[in-house]
C-alpha cells in the first residue's frame, strides 16, 4: 500500500496540474457518482491527509484513497480503460485516477470528517510528536510494527517504514511496543524519514540513494544486513510482510 510520502507527492502533482484551473471534463466512473459533473467549476485546492487525497471543487470534494494498487496519473494513461475510475481535464492538463481503492464525492464543508479518526499527519500541519508518542504507547502489549501501521497512531506510515523503523531502533517487528524506550524519538524519526522522502521518486531510509543501497531490511530477506552481515530474515505469510536482522534487532 502506498505510504504517506507517496500520497503527498501525488497531491503535489495534482496540485500542479489542476489547482486554480477550470474543469473542462469530469468523468466519474463509479455508479453512485456517475451523474456528478463538476465541469465548468474551478479546482480550488488539492490536499493530502495521511494516505487520503482531497480535490476540492466548488462545494464538492473528491475524496480518494489509493489502497494497494491505486494511482493518480497526469497526462496519458497506459492502462486498460476499465481501470480508470475518474478523469478530470482542464484546458491544458488531464488527471486520471486508476484502480483507486476509495473514490467518493463529499460535501466540501464536512469532507475531513472521514479522516477525523486519524492520528497526527506525519507530513501535515497538525503533526505533533508528543501526541503521536502518546498514541503509540497507549497499548504497551501491542506488537510494534502493527502499532506503527495503525493510522490512528500517526497518519502516513506504511509497511516499508514500519519495518525500517523497527530496524533503526533495534527492535523486531513483533516486539511489544512497551519495549520502546524513547517513543518521542521514534515518532520523530518516522516524521523525518517521510519528510526527507516526500518529493523523491526513489525512497531511501539508509541515507544512500543508490539503487540497492537505499533500504535497510524491507524485502531483503536472505541478504546480508548492511550493518553486521547477518542474513536478513522475513515473514511473507501474513497480511503484512515483516523483515528483520536477527543480530541487530533483539
Amino acid at each position: 500500500m502506498p505510504e504517506g510520502d507517496t500520497v503527498f507527492r501525488a497531491a503535489a502533482k495534482l496540485r500542479e496540474a489542476l489547482e486554480g484551473k477550470t474543469l473542462t471534463r469530469c468523468d466519474i466512473r463509479v455508479p453512485r457518482y456517475a451523474a456528478v459533473d463538476l465541469s465548468g467549476q474551478v479546482v480550488d485546492e488539492v490536499l493530502s491527509r495521511g494516505k487520503h487525497l482531497f480535490i476540492r471543487v466548488g462545494s464538492a470534494s473528491i475524496h480518494s484513497h489509493l489502497k494497494m494498487e491505486g494511482a493518480w496519473v497526469i497526462g496519458r494513461v497506459r492502462v486498460p480503460s476499465y481501470k480508470v475510475r475518474i478523469v478530470l481535464e482542464t484546458a491544458d492538463s488531464r488527471a486520471s485516477g486508476v484502480d483507486l481503492g476509495i473514490l467518493e464525492v463529499l460535501d466540501r464543508a464536512t469532507d475531513t470528517d472521514v479522516v477525523a479518526h486519524l492520528g497526527p499527519d506525519l507530513l501535515g500541519p497538525d503533526w505533533s510528536a508528543p501526541v503521536a508518542a502518546a498514541n503509540l504507547m497507549a497499548d504497551p502489549s501491542r506488537p510494534l510494527a502493527e502499532t506503527l501501521l495503525d493510522q490512528r497512531v500517526m497518519a502516513g506510515v506504511g509497511n516499508v517504514y514500519a519495518n525500517e523503523l523497527c530496524f533503526v531502533f533495534g527492535l523486531r517487528p513483533a516486539t511489544a511496543v512497551g519495549a520502546v524506550s524513547d517513543p518521542v524519538r521514534l515518532v520523530s524519526r518516522a516524521q523525518q524519514m517521510l519528510w526527507l522522502n516526500r518529493l523523491r521518486v526513489n525512497r531511501t531510509t539508509t541515507g544512500n540513494t543508490r539503487a540497492g543501497q537505499d533500504i535497510w531490511v524491507y524485502g531483503r530477506d536472505g541478504k546480508p544486513c548492511r550493518r553486521c552481515g547477518t542474513l536478513i530474515q522475513g515473514d511473507r505469510t501474513g497480511d503484512r510482510n515483516t523483515f528483520w536482522c536477527p543480530t541487530c534487532q533483539r
